[in-house]
């Protein structure tokens, strides 16, 4: 996991991606995530050439590949763990061009609603589990 996040840091300190920063100039809270293709109430939309809010960091959602802009704090919060995890089970540790989290992009937004609204993290990680359960018959 360690090594995960070290290589997460230093992907959003290189100036090599430098296409795949968003535009968002707010400071959300530490439960917060901003889409970067429109479509929510919470939505920012991505322009070339903006960097990363300090403290944040890209990540890609579902087959989609929906870019978000999520807190570096939620990254320790036990229900991220196990969506981190689950990402290194379905993609591994050298995931090139961004961290892919392998969750349906509304399940995504749910969850951090979810933290924002500071819900129980056994509630979410269960659900979370049975969703993934389900995914794998459809």
């Amino acid at each position: 996991m360690k090594q995960l996040i070290r290589r997460l840091s230093r992907f959003v300190d290189s100036s090599q991606y430098s296409l795949l920063r968003s535009n968002s100039q707010s400071t959300p809270s530490t439960a917060t995530a901003h889409r970067g293709s429109g479509g929510s109430r919470s939505a920012h939309r991505r322009v070339a050439g903006k960097t990363v809010p300090e403290g944040h960091v890209p990540v890609y959602v579902g087959d989609e590949m929906e870019r978000f802009t999520v807190s570096a704090e939620l990254l320790n919060h036990p229900v991220f763990i196990w969506l981190l995890n689950k990402s290194a089970q379905e993609y591994g540790y050298e995931q090139r061009g961004g961290l892919r989290i392998p969750c349906h992009v509304l399940v995504f937004e749910r969850v951090i609603d979810s933290l924002r609204l500071g819900h129980e993290s056994g509630d979410l990680e269960d659900l979370l589990g049975s969703l993934f359960f389900f995914e794998d018959y459809l």
